[in-house]
């Protein structure tokens, strides 16, 4: 298992090619378990990241660790990629990038039940979520959320499923 100091100065190196790349570093996972990976997230703007940018990142990333020998223990998986359309959101920043999309969020209302709630984001100042969909506003302290999510109804169309429509009776 990885020590906090070794996560961030993984997270400082990746961040650092990241930049050098052009991109940003939008979030990182390190996981073990039968296999080991480190998967590094970025994103670019304007126009999102490309495979060459994950290409780029990902070999400069990888020298810049086994130089640094920061990952002891042999092998694991080194993956970077896109945080994707369906975005985790876990830092204030992500939800200040992410307003007026649609979000879904796990949180611990105040009786401790877990709840799950569905609508724009119209507020995100670090404390305060603002929520709004069709049944009004809603708003939620930053601290309760468990977890949280782009959900990317408005990017692609709504199409019907390939064999979905109706059949002609011959």
């Amino acid at each position: 298992m990885l020590t906090e100091s070794q996560l961030e100065q993984i997270k400082k190196f990746a961040e650092e090619v990241a930049v050098r790349e052009g991109c940003l570093l939008y979030d990182l996972e390190y996981r073990e378990g039968p296999g080991r990976s480190l998967k590094v997230f970025i994103d670019k703007d304007p126009g999102g990241v490309s495979v060459n940018d994950c290409a780029n990142v990902s070999r400069g990333l990888n020298l810049r660790l086994d130089v640094e020998d920061i990952i002891p223990g042999g092998a694991y998986e080194l993956e970077v990629s896109s945080p994707g359309l369906d975005r985790k959101l876990t830092q204030a920043w992500h939800y200040e990038k992410a307003m007026g999309k649609t979000v879904q969020v796990k949180y611990r209302a105040d009786d401790g039940i877990t709840k799950t709630y569905e609508g724009k984001l119209t507020l995100a100042d670090g404390k305060t979520l603002g929520f709004e969909n069709s049944k009004g506003p809603f708003s939620l302290d930053f601290a309760s959320v468990l977890k949280a999510r782009i959900l990317p109804m408005d990017v692609l169309p709504k199409k019907p499923a390939p064999g979905s429509g109706k059949k002609k009776k011959r």
